[in-house]
C-alpha cells in the first residue's frame, strides 16, 4: 500500500524534483555528492564569517559559520544552528540560502556547525563537535555581539537530533543554559523502523532502511540495544525534566513523526514548556519547497516561535 494518495498535491513536485534513494556504502559518496534543487542566497543585509575552533580533545577543529545582521547594533540573541542529513551527510554551507533571510527577518546571528560525519566518524564526535561550537560561541558571545540570555539550538532531522542531544548534555554537564530549543521532524530515536513498519509514514525520502543505515553509522553498530546514550538518541533520556522551552514541527507522513509525538508528551509531562505542531499531507524535508500551502505554514509558524523565543 502507497501513502502517496494522502501527500498533499502541492508537494507532489518536490517528490518528482528530490526523488528517495536508497542508502548503501557503495551509494553514499554520491549521495553527498548530488544537487539539491535549493535557490539562491541573496546577500539580504547579512554578513557571513567562517572560524576554525578547537574541537574536542584529541579531535580535529570545528568549522562555524556566523550569520549576523549588517548595521545592527547592541547585543542579539543567538540560533545555534544543526544541519541535518541522517548523520552522514550535509553542510552548513549547504544552508546559506536559508540562513540568510532568516538572520535578517529575527534580526538575530546564526552561528552554524559543522560537525564529523559518519561512519568515518561515530558516536560521540559528532554531538561533541556540536557542543564544542556551542561553548566557543557562548565564550566569545561578546565579540560576535550575541546576548548569552538569549542563545537557543535548533536542527532538522539528524540536526533536530543532535540538537535535542545537546540540550540533554548541556544540562548533565552545567553548560551553557539554553533559551529554547527547536527542532524540526528530529531524528532521536534509533529504534524507529526496527518493529513494525508504519502504515503510512516513511514512505518517501527517508525510509526505515535509510534510517537504519544512518544510526548503524552513528552508532558504530546496529541500532536498537540497550547500551544506546540519550546523547546519541535523546528519546533514550529518561529524564527531560530541566530542558529549555521546546518547539517541535512534524510531518504526518515523516517516518519520525512517531518518536517526535511521544517526545513531545514526555517533554509535557515533565513540565517543559512544548509546542509541537503536526502536518498533514507532509513528508520529511517537505518545507523545502516554497509556495506550496502547507510548507508556508509551517514556515510562518516556525519564523513566528522562534521570534518569540529570541525576546
Amino acid at each position: 500500500m502507497t501513502s502517496l494518495p494522502l501527500v498533499d498535491p502541492e508537494l507532489r513536485p518536490l517528490l518528482d524534483a528530490w526523488p528517495t534513494v536508497t542508502l548503501t556504502p557503495e551509494s553514499l559518496a554520491a549521495l553527498r555528492a548530488r544537487a539539491l534543487p535549493l535557490p539562491p542566497a541573496p546577500d539580504g543585509g547579512v554578513d557571513l564569517e567562517r572560524h576554525r575552533i578547537a574541537g574536542p580533545a584529541d579531535a580535529p577543529d570545528v568549522s562555524l559559520h556566523v550569520y549576523r545582521p549588517r548595521d545592527t547594533r547592541g547585543l542579539l540573541g543567538c540560533i545555534y544552528h544543526i544541519h541535518g542529513g541522517g548523520y552522514v551527510g550535509g553542510a552548513a554551507k549547504e544552508l546559506e540560502f536559508v540562513h540568510r533571510p532568516l538572520a535578517a527577518a529575527l534580526n538575530c546571528v546564526i552561528v552554524s556547525v559543522d560537525y564529523r560525519l559518519a561512519p568515518e566518524t561515530v558516536f560521540p564526535g559528532a554531538i561533541e563537535d556540536c557542543y564544542a561550537g556551542l561553548v566557543w560561541t557562548v565564550t566569545n558571545a561578546d565579540d560576535l555581539g550575541i546576548d548569552v540570555a538569549r542563545i537557543g539550538v535548533m536542527g532538522e532531522s539528524a540536526g533536530g537530533g543532535l540538537a535535542a542531544a545537546l540540550a540533554l548534555m548541556s544540562r548533565d554537564r552545567g553548560g551553557p543554559a539554553l533559551a529554547f530549543q527547536h527542532l524540526t521532524y528530529p531524528m532521536i530515536d534509533d529504534r524507529t523502523g526496527l518493529g513494525e513498519p508504519h502504515a503510512h509514514a516513511g514512505e518517501f525520502i527517508w525510509t526505515p532502511h535509510n534510517n537504519r543505515f544512518g544510526w548503524t553509522a552513528l552508532l558504530g553498530h546496529e541500532p536498537g540495544d540497550d547500551s544506546v546514550s540519550p546523547y546519541a538518541a535523546a528519546a533514550r533520556a529518561t529524564n527531560l525534566a530541566g530542558l529549555p522551552p521546546t518547539f517541535i514541527m512534524t510531518a504526518a507522513l515523516d517516518l519520525f513523526v512517531d518518536e517526535d509525538i511521544t517526545y513531545a508528551r514526555r517533554l509535557i509531562a515533565a513540565g517543559v514548556p512544548t509546542e509541537l505542531h503536526v502536518h498533514p499531507g507532509a513528508f520529511h524535508g517537505f518545507d523545502l519547497l516554497p509556495g506550496a500551502g502547507v510548507a508556508d505554514r509551517a514556515q510562518a509558524m516556525r519564523i513566528e516561535a522562534l521570534r518569540r523565543a529570541l525576546r
